[in-house]
């Protein structure tokens, strides 16, 4: 397994060891010890599947309070992934990354708990798996808008097709304080 690290401390991007030939692969998609050796978690609660088609958008979500940290990964398909840091304190609030995840590329990310989080599907469909590190919690659930100049994420979507949620979330500079996650040092 190789470790990648991205721009955001914290934002990693995983490389499973993959095992083929002809009839087809093996990856082991987590492990609890192998993860938590090269500190990741070693404890998810919940695991999600969503399939959307090409040209949808999800996101930027996240959490506050009962943050969630997502391992995810690309079951089936392409997508854009991206986490923008969004913990008060941050020297890096406000700021981005992103991956290609695919079914090809059998990558995997980790956005850790803080971070806001959403993905564009570039191929026809994509299946799309997340494991949390917390369960879903209505009240706390909260997002930024997709398209915040002050973040100025550059999505490979046009036009994207969002959610009502999605499209009216607020600005970054619009969330109360109170609505953000707070740094851990």
């Amino acid at each position: 397994m190789k470790v990648i690290e991205t721009s955001l401390p914290g934002c990693r991007i995983i490389e499973p060891a993959v095992f083929g030939d002809e009839r087809g692969f093996f990856m082991e998609t987590w492990n609890a010890a192998r993860y938590g050796e090269l500190g990741l978690p070693d404890r998810f609660v919940q695991s999600n599947v969503s399939s959307s088609t090409k040209g949808v958008l999800r996101g930027l979500h996240y959490q506050w309070p009962n943050p969630q940290g997502k391992l995810v990964t690309v079951l089936e398909g392409e997508v854009y992934d991206v986490a923008v840091d969004i913990r008060r304190g941050s020297p890096q609030f406000g700021q981005w990354t992103a991956v290609l995840l695919s079914a090809q590329n059998k990558r995997q990310f980790w956005i850790p708990e803080g971070f806001a989080h959403g993905f564009a599907v570039l191929s026809e469909r994509a299946l799309f798996s997340y494991m949390c590190t917390d369960v879903y919690d209505k009240a706390a659930d909260a997002g930024v808008r997709w398209d915040d100049p002050a973040i100025g994420i550059d999505w490979p979507v046009a036009n994207p097709s969002l959610s009502e949620k999605d499209a009216g979330a607020p600005l970054l500079a619009q969330v109360a304080q109170e609505r953000l996650p707070v740094l851990v040092a």
